[in-house]
Order: structure tokens, then sequence, then C-alpha cells
């Protein structure tokens, strides 16, 4: 698996709102060639990108995700205002089949992260896997997807067997290497702060590329480059790719 030295998490979360359309085409604007992103399920089953259980972080609206259907979330502004202020005002929050249709166009790949709400783990992959195996081409980038959530990954590989899964945890605690190789996943996505050098060079002993989140400092993005580390996910893709050009 071909997988680029940066990736936009959750779009280009520093500079524009995540998970949202402008924030897939900042990154793109940036120089990334692929963006991670998070999907849950509205009330009526439909998968759509947010990363919180509720709405009122990233957006002008109030409540949980899982209790509202997709025509009550296209009323709210997903523009980030207690971050950008008016600059994104109007955005919405986009069903996965609209990011789909955007990396198309703008030729991108993508890590999809299952962000369940409690108590639908399963149902959140099924369905996200199937919208991505309805709209997204075989020739195109083959996407990862990854989710914290055991329940998830294991419907993943149920759903789409041939799809790659990655191992996402904060840290590597001990089993991690079994557990991986039970889902069957193909990748490792730590996050940075607890990880090491050994464990980077277990993982590719072991022949797993490692994807390493949310890397936003210069030094640190050299470094673990240095270790081997294969993909930095980062909110600024355009200021970490100069740092390790």
């Amino acid at each position: 698996m071909k997988l680029p030295s940066i990736i936009g998490h959750r779009g280009a979360k520093a500079n524009a709102p995540e998970n949202t359309l402008a924030g897939l085409r900042r990154a793109h604007e940036e120089g990334a060639s692929w963006v991670e992103f998070d999907v849950k399920l509205t009330k009526d089953n439909v998968p759509i990108l947010i990363h919180d259980e509720t709405l009122e972080r990233t957006t002008n609206g109030r409540g949980p995700v899982r209790d509202l259907t997709l025509e009550s979330l296209r009323l709210v502004d997903a523009g980030c205002p207690a971050v950008f202020g008016d600059r994104f005002k109007g955005e919405r929050i986009p069903t996965l089949e609209e990011c789909l249709a955007l990396l198309l166009e703008l030729g991108m790949g993508f890590n999809l992260e299952v962000k369940p709400c409690p108590g639908r783990e399963r149902e959140t992959a099924i369905l996200a896997l199937r919208t991505v195996m309805r709209v997204w081409p075989a020739h195109a980038a083959t996407p990862i997807i990854s989710s914290f959530k055991l329940p998830a990954l294991e419907a993943a590989r149920e759903t789409a067997p041939d799809l790659p899964r990655g191992y996402l945890s904060e840290r590597l605690d001990a089993g991690w290497l079994e557990a991986a190789r039970r889902l069957d996943c193909t990748t490792i996505h730590p996050g940075f702060r607890a990880l090491t050098d050994a464990q980077v060079r277990l993982a590719k002993h072991h022949g797993y590329p490692v994807l390493v989140w949310t890397v936003n400092e210069p030094a640190r993005a050299v470094e673990l480059r240095g270790w081997g580390v294969d993909s930095l996910i980062t909110d600024t893709p355009g200021a970490i790719a100069k740092a390790i050009a």
C-alpha cells in the first residue's frame, strides 16, 4: 500500500472547520493528497462527518447527534464560529457521500475513522462501509478504515473485508500487536505523545505501516519521520509538509 507522508486531520483542522467540505478543500490547497475524517450516524441512519457526540463545539446547534435527523442537521451552521467567526458562515455538516464525491473530484485519498455514538459501533461501520463500497471506485486510492472501537473494526472486516483496517489507539499498550493481528489490521495508528522509536521499529518489523496522529510540531514531525513513521496526520498539512521536506 502506497501511503502519503502527510494526511490532513479532519481536513485541515487548524485552518478550516473540521469535518467539512471546506476543510477538505483547504487540506488540498495545502498540498495534502489524503485526509482523515470522522463518521457518525444521524437518527435516520445517514453517515455524516462529525467528531463529537453533540453539536455545541463545532456548530451553532445544540443537542446529541444521535437524536437528530439529517434534515434537522442541515439547518445548523458547521463553520465552527467559536474558532473562525463568520469566515466559514453557512458551512454545513456533510454526508459521507458528499465527502467522497468531493474527494474524487480533488483526486484525494482518505482515512475514514468510524466514530460511533455509544451503542452504535457496528451499525455505524456497516452503513459507512456500504456507502464507501457503493460510491468509491476501484481505480481510486484504496482507503483505510480505522476506529478506536473494536466492534466497529470487526463489523468493517465483515462488511468490507478487502478494505484495509487501521488499529487506532491513544497509546500502544501491552497486547496491541495481538489485537491488530486478531482484527486483520493492515496499519497501526498510534497517538504521537506516548509513542517510542522501539514501538515503531516493532510495528515495521511485523510489516505494519505506521500512521501517527496528531502531529503539529515541526521538530516532532522530523523526529518521527526519522524513526520510520510512514504518515503524519496533522491539523496543519502545509506547514508539516514543509518541515519534513
